[in-house]
């Protein structure tokens, strides 16, 4: 009888978790709210589909070549997918739902009988109609992503090492706005995405590493979830200061809720590991010479130029959700990889696929000499 009152209460722990946000709601809000893509007739809708998937599939040889990782030699382990803005927008919801699950189980658990079926639904509501706003925004800015917690998903039926999207409205916009070649821009799109693939290819315990830290980040925040609101109008009024005085905000105003030791410790990892994943994926997109994609200089310059054009607005929005702040991840990412491998070679950077212990931290990040003598390298 205990066991099944322990499952049954479990069950509906799991289940009032879930109504916690409307994960639905926040999919069709977002497909709502969308800024329409491109004008694209059928034909065009087509050729882009089928380009981006054979450059998908032709890019995984060179991620190869360049890191010499063995797990891109026969990438079978997750599917890529071209995607519009709504259905990029639905996959994330879905895979924030396998990240904030565990640690929302443990909020409600913690102030049981605090929340009855009804609030949890007004809850519900109102979270997934914000969320839905936040990601019709980003459906329009994010190029492709790899999601590696898509097989865990409930009902998903994504091979079990996750799922590469691709969003072609927003490929096709950035290349006409950056009037380069197309095919050029796409295989350089899917090099960056597909070394993504590659990297948790090569560290299965990646995965849940991150879900670990994701959810011990997120247990913080929901289990100070009394002065929560305190600390976001903190933060907001924060961010609105810095911009006026026309100073540059450090990690984004939403990262600035984040006030405990616990807290900091666990962004700061995470800090690093996303900027290890990025700053990789940079170094090889970059890798390529001429031969490969001719027009390589022209893109990475032009794309590096473009966020000078943004208008206030959207430079608010990016500060507020720490856009900006993963843009510095790219660049000091990249700069760790490089000065490893000048130092150790590609074979010796490659040891931090091994394990969670040769991951770097953010001042190793920050010093790749640090990660290198920890590494006896």
């Amino acid at each position: 009888m205990e066991s099944t009152a322990g499952a049954s209460s479990a069950q509906t722990l799991s289940s009032q978790a879930s109504a916690l946000i409307n994960w639905d709601l926040a999919a069709s809000t977002a497909a709502r709210l969308a800024p329409a893509g491109p004008v694209l007739n059928q034909a065009a809708i087509a050729d882009a589909v089928e380009s981006l998937r054979r450059l998908a599939d032709a890019s995984v040889e060179h991620v190869h070549e360049i890191t010499g990782l063995e797990a891109a030699r026969d990438l079978r382990d997750s599917n890529v997918l071209v995607v519009d803005r709504a259905s990029w927008a639905k996959a994330n919801t879905q895979s924030f739902a396998v990240m904030l699950k565990p640690a929302m189980e443990k909020m409600l658990e913690n102030r049981r009988g605090n929340l009855t079926p009804a609030a949890a639904s007004v809850s519900g509501a109102i979270t997934g109609s914000q969320l839905g706003a936040v990601l019709a925004f980003l459906s329009s800015k994010v190029l492709g992503q790899y999601d590696p917690f898509a097989a865990l998903a409930e009902g998903s039926t994504a091979p079990s090492g996750g799922r590469l999207l691709l969003v072609a409205p927003n490929i096709v916009a950035v290349e006409r706005e950056l009037n380069v070649a197309p095919e050029d821009f796409r295989l350089w799109v899917c090099l960056h995405e597909q070394t993504h693939r590659v990297q948790f290819a090569a560290a299965p315990w990646l995965r849940h590493h991150m879900l670990e830290q994701i959810d011990e980040l997120s247990a913080h925040l929901l289990g100070n979830v009394d002065t929560l609101m305190e600390r976001a109008t903190a933060a907001a009024r924060s961010l609105k200061d810095r911009a006026g005085n026309g100073n540059t905000p450090g990690r984004g105003a939403i990262l600035d809720l984040l006030q405990d030791p616990e807290e900091k410790a666990a962004i700061s990892h995470l800090t690093a590991v996303m900027s290890l994943l990025e700053g990789h994926a940079n170094v090889v997109m970059d890798a390529v010479d001429a031969s490969i994609v001719p027009s390589v200089k022209t893109i990475r310059q032009r794309f590096n130029d473009r966020g000078k054009d943004r208008g206030v607005i959207e430079k608010f929005i990016r500060s507020l959700l720490g856009l900006d702040a993963k843009m510095r991840q790219y660049s000091d990412g990249a700069r760790f990889v490089r000065a490893v491998v000048d130092a150790a070679g590609m074979e010796g950077f490659n040891r931090v696929w091994e394990s969670a212990d040769h991951l770097p931290t953010e001042p190793e990040i920050h010093d790749a000499k640090l990660w290198l003598e920890r590494m006896g390298l």
